[in-house]
């Protein structure tokens, strides 16, 4: 790996680190600007280096610096009822970051890896709660669909701008 291909990684665990803690509170799951990040990190960077920049997010996270959303850390807030969904971050950060041939796959690619997230946040919010799915769906997908449509429109729009300045 190159000292350039480093200094990417560590910017953008930086620059999620910095944008995640940032949420607002919605009922046990809060509004955050991580998965545009983690999006935007790892359609830039590709998938690899993505997942290297998210996973360092979530190991300094795990150490204890407040970079989780609403500033907490440690591995309590790691296997709590978020839990699922920062794992999840490395599944968004794999199937965003994966090549495609027209730049408007991106999108698609994006929407795949939310669902993928959806899919690991709930289920393991399902398994600490005891709710249902459709009472989990209402919690933790159905109020977060426009905000993450607009995020995954944003990533790929400044994905777009900075195209070729890697």
């Amino acid at each position: 790996m190159k000292t350039k291909d480093i200094a990417y990684i560590a910017l953008m665990a930086a620059s999620i680190s910095i944008i995640a803690p940032l949420s607002i509170p919605v009922g046990e799951i809060p509004i955050s600007l991580a998965t545009f990040m983690i999006m935007f990190t790892s359609s830039w960077l590709g998938w690899k280096k993505g997942v290297m920049a998210t996973a360092l997010y979530i190991l300094l996270g795990c150490i204890g610096l407040p970079v989780f959303a609403g500033y907490k850390s440690g591995f309590v807030t790691l296997f709590g009822m978020t839990g699922g969904y920062i794992i999840g971050y490395l599944a968004l950060a794999f199937f965003t970051g994966l090549k495609v041939e027209k730049s408007w796959f991106k999108i698609v690619n994006m929407i795949l890896g939310t669902i993928v997230l959806y899919l690991i946040g709930t289920i393991w919010f399902m398994f600490l709660t005891k709710m249902d799915l459709m009472a989990s769906l209402m919690a933790c997908v159905i109020p977060f669909l426009i905000g993450d449509a607009l995020k995954i429109i944003c990533a790929y729009l400044l994905t777009l701008k900075l195209k070729g300045v890697q």
